[in-house]
């Protein structure tokens, strides 16, 4: 309903008084309602039209079920694509590590020979301690 068609059924119908001073605007029918004002006026073209306005509401509510089913699937293709991005990621990772060469050292061949090494002042024979202070 517009503010006109407001103001008229308000004008018109005294039970609808306190509606007037709302700001919102009422919807017109619902399906319950044509059904219920077709009985009320019990015409063939109020049961032509109540008839009528039960097909639209169930088409419309039809139409938006569908419509929320086709909205859900593009959110669940992306949360699947986001997990399959995830795992292909950890995958090519994966495969980076086994592809990159390895980071060893390489042992050189032959023989050698490890000595130790003589720690500060200890294990120095008494010799070679008296020929540095001299």
């Amino acid at each position: 309903m517009n503010a006109d068609e407001k103001a008229e059924v308000v004008a018109i119908c005294d039970h609808l008084s306190k509606i007037k001073y709302s700001k919102a605007l009422p919807y017109a029918f619902t399906e319950h309602g044509a059904i219920m004002a077709a009985s009320v006026l019990n015409s063939a073209q109020a049961v032509e039209m109540s008839v009528f306005i039960v097909r639209a509401c169930v088409r419309l509510r039809q139409a938006i079920a569908a419509h929320k089913e086709i909205a859900g699937k593009p959110q669940k293709l992306e949360r699947r694509i986001a997990e399959h991005d995830e795992q292909i990621l950890t995958l090519l990772e994966a495969i980076h590590q086994l592809m990159a060469p390895p980071d060893r050292q390489q042992k050189k061949i032959g023989f050698t020979v490890k000595e130790r090494k003589a720690s500060c002042g200890k294990g120095k024979t008494k010799k070679q301690a008296s020929q540095k202070t001299r």
